[in-house]
């Protein structure tokens, strides 16, 4: 008999689709994913992108699925009371899953599924995102770790990320012997195959956005807000430029995207816009961009565009504050790390690779090396593990 396995996840992810699919496919898992809210095309503008979208890869094809009645007054996935499905109660207790998984607990949902399995003895797994850099006041240090010191341990698998999650998981009492690797992963066949394909017509496509065709070109990718600190790659890049012939590139939209704009004329950087790209375009981005940078804050508790950017060739520079930085960057191999907010070293960094062309070509091959064991497969390795092992005395840990 199929294991029966079920997901709860906040809305449909272009990241985690792809897995669901092939995860549904194997001949010893009935699947069903539920999802706690449907965001419209309004909501993803309203949740930093910018603007209104879809995305325009499959996010409900090849595996079974069920969108949860959302009785949340003001329904948002970023909102603790956004998702609000007592629906999910029952369906755990009727379904009667050998195992039933959480994409973390910051949704009202996420609890009332994660209760419902403790009532039931259902095996509940979880496989979040989190990072104990992330700033918190003294007085909530002090009411959270109680709380989860008491939670966390109840789960009986945690379908380990990475290494931040790990530590976060650890501090909070964990048990080492539950844990499995479950990678954060993106489509990296894809991402390869795309990204050469495009190669020819790099030239043709920098003409487009208005990029000089023999310069080093970095990269920023991702929303326009302040997590994701735009600005610290705008004026690292300022300093850059005034020094050596260099183009920088800035995917995306946001709130911020006037006052990025704005900055760049009025100081003449040398900075292109080509707005936001739907997940299909993305490949065009990398295809001519030869080093990516990420300087996000402590609240960026992964980065996927890196995993994107890792798979598609490119070298990247990493705020040491991202939740990846510790996994994907090696320094001197795979990239750069620097302190968040350090706009100088940044620059710094960046200056190193603009000037070596042999070194961003060799760093970006052991990228796309390194990024092979952060793929679907590895994910759903880790996760059938914990599936297979979950009742056994001993498990094997990550």
């Amino acid at each position: 008999m199929p294991y029966k396995i079920g997901i709860l996840a906040s809305h449909p992810v272009q990241y985690y689709a792809p897995w669901y699919r092939i995860l549904a496919h194997r001949k010893d898992v009935n699947l069903t994913v539920y999802y706690a809210c449907q965001v419209t095309s309004e909501a993803q503008s309203a949740s930093g992108f910018g603007v209104p979208f879809e995305w325009d890869v499959p996010l409900l094809e090849g595996y079974a699925y069920q969108f949860l009645d959302n009785r949340a007054k003001h329904p948002d996935v970023n909102r603790f009371f956004g998702c609000h499905t007592p629906s999910i109660v029952r369906i755990i207790r009727d379904e009667k899953f050998d195992v039933f998984m959480v994409h973390g607990w910051s949704l009202y949902s996420y609890w009332q599924a994660m209760q419902s399995c403790w009532d039931t003895k259902t095996p509940l797994f979880v496989r979040g995102d989190a990072q104990l850099l992330t700033q918190r006041s003294y007085l909530k240090r002090c009411v959270k770790f109680p709380f989860f010191r008491w939670f966390i341990p109840k789960f009986n698998a945690y379908l380990v990320v990475g290494k931040r999650i790990q530590h976060y998981y650890l501090h909070y009492g964990a048990d080492r012997t539950r844990m499995f690797f479950s990678p954060h992963s993106v489509d990296n066949d894809y991402f390869s195959s795309a990204t050469s394909a495009l190669a020819s017509s790099r030239q043709q496509i920098r003409r487009q956005w208005g990029i000089p065709d023999n310069v080093c070109l970095f990269l920023f990718a991702g929303k326009f807000i302040e997590k994701k600190r735009p600005f610290d790659f705008m004026k690292a890049f300022e300093l850059l430029s005034r020094n050596i012939p260099v183009a920088g590139l800035m995917v995306g939209d946001g709130p911020m995207a006037q006052a990025l704009r704005d900055y760049a004329s009025r100081k003449k950087i040398p900075i292109f816009f080509s707005g936001f790209l739907n997940q299909s375009q993305m490949p065009r981005a990398y295809a001519v961009s030869d080093v990516f940078v990420l300087p996000s804050d402590a609240r960026e508790t992964w980065g996927l565009v890196v995993n994107e950017a890792f798979a598609s060739g490119l070298p990247a520079i990493v705020s040491r504050e991202s939740g990846c930085s510790e996994d994907l960057i090696k320094p001197g191999v795979t990239g750069e790390v620097f302190a968040c907010g350090s706009i100088r070293r940044l620059s710094e960094s960046m200056l190193k690779l603009s000037s070596d062309k042999a070194l961003r070509i060799s760093m970006g091959q052991r990228a796309r090396s390194l990024i092979e064991e952060y793929s679907f497969s590895k994910t759903i390795d880790g996760f059938m593990r914990a599936v297979e092992s979950h009742s056994a005395p001993a498990m094997r840990s990550v």
